[in-house]
């Protein structure tokens, strides 16, 4: 192949249609939705839900309507009325020149203003449009079902609220006043040519069928390639936000090169997609430039003609020749503003697609708030399976009364994590119930049950602000000697006062700054201070040191003392204290007891303690 058509074909690798199943796998590795049912997406449609936005500002829209009328009507009098002044006062020698003259710079003076009035008000409408559409899709974001993030990478979330919707705010400030405009022009500039000389419209139209089949064929190319550019934007966003957030594993395993190769594919992707749409869409001003040229040349030739033989005047001439560049010019304009519209449009669609996602499904219409919750839990034969995949619980049956401690034991992929899961209503059951207070969750308002709820996970989450911030997260009216005293019963008062801010330190993202246990310890004093009747405990001294998990574990304990208390754990020691062990294989129940009923019983709890303990993970525990 020659070199020229091979890099021809080159962008398409990125924007050709994708088969259902090719389809499905890039949406789902780059975080986007893989749905049963694909949604249409087309331009109509995505314009028409535009405007179910636009329409809320009706008053506003009908006054730059208005302008663009006026505008456009004033950017057709002045060339005729510089026809006109060469017809009378250059040729015919008239009167009243001066007076000609202050007209004309009023009409143009006005078009100016009107054009200004369009632009100031379209900019307001756009503006309190997309942020409309920016909170509503970051409400939507925080209503959606935990599921459906764990699906999809976060990066390529983050696009869709910023880079997606930052071109549809582009596309409005300036692509809704200009198509409008320009069609009124060319319906405006069509009507008064032929008006003054068909036969000569009829030939400035010669070009017309060039300007549609060529703008055709460049609309055609552009719009699949800015789409590639889109979606491989968001696949680039994703991947960054992974790499970064995985950074310490990255260099741990030395793989820097590896994921700077697969940067530069992404990168790739995006240059070339974005490169061909710019070349490609940069053709349509050259071929308009050219074919204007071309009218030109044709009604200068053949008006000079009827000039000549007294079938028009100089002035019409004028008149024609400026109309015939105002004719190419809305076209040119349209034509531009298309490819924005189109970037626009793959934009909003993306967007669209997360608004169209289905909510967390709601509550019951007799759905409950729990005034107190005195912590009486009962799982009664509870059986669940995710979406389209076997049963990870099967029939599951325990009883907490308020106050007690269950430890969750079993090994990876066992079921434990979805048990909290379930008891959180971030899934429900497939059968069977969960009560709390003998009443079933599922009857339970979420946002209630889960008021009565504190977790402290793994891998603390804490957010950029101040520790005293941080803490407060568990309870936001609350003062700072409650904040202080929060800290205090999880340990974390002492290496807080020796920060330079002590309280007032402000922490980065992530908490980057303090170690894994002040971390730790942090999320204990926000867990406290929320007083939560049910605690949720999930691995919460793992790769922890020796002296910070002692001080994690005196916390812990004051934190689960009369509180119903789940407890997922590894590490025998943080459990055996348990008033209750539920040892779980394969989403189903194989024991369940005390600490040392577990033991006597020589079981796979027995079997695993002792492996335990001969690998010197555990003090002696009998």
């Amino acid at each position: 192949m020659y070199p020229v058509l091979k890099h021809l074909k080159e962008p398409f690798q990125y924007a050709k249609p994708l088969d259902g199943k090719e389809a499905k796998a890039k949406d789902q590795m780059a975080g986007g939705p893989a749905r049963s049912k694909p949604r249409a997406k087309n331009m109509s449609g995505t314009l028409k839900q535009m405007w179910n936005y636009l329409i809320e500002y009706k008053g506003k829209l009908a006054a730059v309507i208005i302008m663009v009328l006026l505008s456009s009507a004033f950017s057709l009098l002045g060339p005729y009325l510089a026809g006109t002044a060469i017809d009378h006062f250059l040729i015919n020698r008239d009167s009243g020149f001066i007076v000609f003259l202050i007209g004309m710079a009023i009409v143009y003076v006005f078009h100016s203003v009107t054009m200004w009035l369009q632009s100031i008000w379209m900019i307001t409408i756009s503006q309190k449009t997309v942020y409309r559409m920016r909170v509503q899709l970051f409400e939507h974001l925080h209503r959606l079902p935990i599921p459906y993030f764990s699906k999809r990478q976060h990066g390529e979330l983050m696009s869709r609220v910023t880079n997606d919707i930052e071109n549809v705010s582009a596309s409005l400030n300036s692509s809704v006043i200009q198509v409008f405009s320009s069609m009124l022009l060319l319906v405006g500039t069509v009507s008064v040519m032929l008006s003054l000389s068909p036969l000569l419209t009829l030939l400035t139209f010669l070009v017309v069928p060039i300007m549609v089949l060529g703008m055709k064929w460049i609309t055609k190319q552009t719009g699949r390639l800015f789409k590639a550019q889109q979606r491989n934007l968001g696949d680039l966003n994703g991947y960054i936000e992974e790499t970064l957030s995985g950074q310490r594993i990255v260099k741990a395993f030395s793989q820097e090169q590896t994921v700077i190769a697969a940067f530069k594919e992404r990168n790739e992707r995006i240059r070339v997609s974005g490169f061909w749409a710019q070349t490609i869409s940069g053709f349509i001003p050259k071929l308009m430039n050219a074919l204007n040229n071309l009218s030109f040349a044709i009604i200068a030739g053949i008006g000079a003609i009827f000039v000549l033989n007294d079938q028009i005047t100089v002035g019409t001439i004028i008149i024609f020749a400026e109309y015939s560049r105002q004719f190419t010019r809305p076209l040119n304009d349209l034509a531009n503003q298309w490819n924005t519209l189109l970037s626009a449009v793959a934009g909003a669609e993306r967007v669209f697609d997360v608004l169209g996602e289905d909510e967390e499904r709601s509550d019951e219409g007799s759905a409950i708030e729990l005034g107190e919750v005195k912590g009486s839990v009962i799982f009664d034969q509870v059986t669940f399976a995710y979406e389209g995949r076997a049963s990870t619980i099967n029939d599951v049956s325990f009883e907490l009364t308020p106050g007690e401690t269950v430890a969750l034991v079993g090994p990876t992929g066992a079921g434990k994590t979805t048990l909290i899961q379930l008891l959180c209503r971030f899934y429900d059951p497939s059968s069977g119930s969960i009560l709390i207070d003998g009443h079933d969750s599922r009857m339970i308002k979420r946002e209630n049950l889960r008021s009565h709820m504190a977790f402290v996970l793994q891998d603390p989450f804490l957010f950029e602000g101040t520790i005293n911030e941080n803490i407060r997260y568990g309870k936001l009216d609350a003062t700072d000697a409650e904040v202080e005293e929060a800290a205090k019963l999880a340990n974390a008062h002492s290496f807080i006062t020796r920060l330079k801010s002590s309280y007032n330190t402000v922490l980065k993202p992530d908490g980057s700054g303090i170690s894994q246990g002040q971390k730790q310890l942090l999320a204990i004093a926000r867990a406290i201070l929320a007083n939560p009747s049910i605690l949720v405990l999930d691995e919460a001294t793992s790769s922890i040191d020796t002296v910070t998990e002692i001080k994690i574990q005196e916390a812990l304990q004051r934190l689960m003392q009369g509180r119903t208390s789940f407890v997922i754990a590894h590490r025998l020691n943080t459990i055996q204290q348990a008033d209750q062990i539920v040892v779980l294989q394969d989403g189903a129940i194989i024991e369940k007891g005390s600490h040392s009923q577990l033991l006597a019983h020589q079981g796979f709890y027995s079997s695993l303690v002792n492996g335990q303990l001969r690998n010197g993970m555990l003090n002696e525990t009998s």
